[in-house]
């Protein structure tokens, strides 16, 4: 199918509308107007015919013949008369053919009303009559007066040539608002285009607006607000590559400094055994940030849906998570409460929200660590808190705590805290941080 560009619709929409509307016309107008010309031709036979049977009378001049009767389909707003009385049948008027008498006679001897109108075809011309009744000394009599459609039919042919006229002139007129229209169109596409080749091209610093026009405003703050997301995406993916390189680069130069020691015979340590494991450490917290960026990409990629839904206790991921993170401090007491609250979400990653939580606590507690749920029926959402009893942080740095590689005095790698509020948002919820008398208090409010 041939494709079909802005400016070959503008001129096919106009034409399509120009055709419509003569089609229209062609089908409408024609019958409309002889419609209206039919009741028109009957109004001036009823005028005259109201003058000859009125008291002051004109003269009246009837036609002799045949030929006369027919030659009054040249003459415009010509109007024959004809005077029948039933008893005697035509008393006067002008010679109208025998067979058109009778069937004016019928109609007169039938008509109810004192005055009916009619029409008839003779020598495929269409005769409108209008037979008038009228009560005389010699009994009832009818008069008809007649005209021939001449004068409809010129009519209609005069108001056409000039209706086709205008159509023909408002065509040519309107293609000076087409010419118009595609240029008022074609310009903020055609700059709008330019800016989309840009952007395919990494090259969005230029920012895109359009004033004089609601749609196209709407059109361009659309693009401006798309262009900010890129540059912002843009920022936020090389600052991800920095602080990723920068990330992996400290565990990497260890392993590789100290296998080249152990290499060369030379152990950093007291001995072998503290050299492999100060590469094993290097090691895990090496895998441990790489699966930590890795997941924290997946959830950036998954946008709104959640990729499992299904019923969860709370206390079945808190006391696991009580019970693991014993083990690394056994110097705190972990309280578990609300052990029983109920709510649906993704099993996984509400755990890997608690997991990095509970992991930021252990990094600051000083005696206890709080892990509850409850309902908070006002806000229509089930409320995770993981509270620790440390230090608190720095007031500016509060709003920027959740932002990804924001690291605290004693944060690792950035990005517990981010995977923590991309969860809470792929769940529909917020995450919340505060400092208070006793510590410092994480929530997270995801919807029943």
């Amino acid at each position: 199918m041939k494709k079909v560009n802005l400016t070959q619709r503008i001129w096919l929409s106009f034409i399509l509308l120009i055709l419509l509307v003569g089609l229209l016309l062609v089908v409408i107008y024609p019958i409309s107007l002889k419609t209206t010309l039919t009741q028109e031709t009957y109004r001036i036979i009823e005028k005259e015919q109201d003058r000859y049977s009125g008291p002051y009378e004109a003269p009246f001049d009837p036609t002799e013949t045949e030929m006369d009767f027919i030659e009054r389909r040249n003459v415009e707003r010509s109007v024959g008369h004809l005077f029948i009385v039933n008893q005697y049948g035509k008393l006067q008027g002008d010679h109208v053919p025998s067979e058109i008498v009778n069937e004016m006679r019928d109609r007169a001897s039938k008509q109810m009303t004192d005055r009916g109108r009619y029409e008839l075809t003779y020598g495929g011309s269409t005769l409108f009559y209008v037979i008038l009744k009228l009560d005389t000394m010699v009994g009832e009599a009818h008069q008809i007066s007649f005209m021939w459609d001449s004068y409809r039919d010129q009519m209609v042919k005069q108001l056409w040539e000039r209706l086709l006229y205008i159509l023909i002139s408002a065509s040519l007129l309107s293609l000076i608002p087409a010419f118009w229209l595609k240029n008022y169109l074609r310009q903020p596409l055609t700059l709008l285009g330019n800016h989309i080749e840009q952007i395919s091209n990494r090259n969005w610093q230029d920012p895109f607006e359009w004033s004089g026009d609601q749609d196209f405003e709407k059109l361009s703050f659309q693009f401006e607000h798309m262009r900010q997301n890129l540059i912002n995406y843009d920022k936020a993916q090389k600052t991800f590559i920095q602080h990723a390189s920068h990330e992996l680069k400290t565990p990497i130069m260890v392993v590789k400094s100290y296998a080249k020691s152990v290499k060369d015979g030379v152990f950093p340590q007291e001995n072998l055994e503290q050299a492999m494991d100060v590469i094993i450490e290097e090691s895990n917290r090496m895998e441990k940030r790489v699966k930590d960026m890795l997941y924290f990409t997946k959830l950036d990629s998954i946008k709104e849906e959640i990729v499992h839904r299904e019923d969860i206790v709370f206390g079945s991921i808190a006391y696991q998570l009580e019970e693991r993170y014993r083990l690394q401090r056994n110097d705190l007491i972990f309280v578990v409460e609300g052990a029983q609250v109920k709510f649906i979400g993704d099993r996984e990653q509400v755990q890997i929200l608690l997991e990095n939580l509970v992991e930021n606590a252990l990094r600051y507690a000083q005696s206890t660590i709080l892990i509850k749920a409850d309902v908070d029926k006002s806000k229509e959402a089930v409320v995770l808190t993981v509270k620790n009893d440390g230090e608190h942080i720095p007031s500016k740095e509060l709003s920027h705590i959740f932002t990804p590689f924001r690291k605290g005095n004693k944060g690792q790698f950035g990005l517990g805290l981010a995977i923590v509020k991309r969860i809470a948002e792929l769940h529909g919820g917020y995450p919340t941080v505060k400092n208070d008398d006793e510590g410092v208090s994480f929530k997270i409010y995801l919807p029943l």
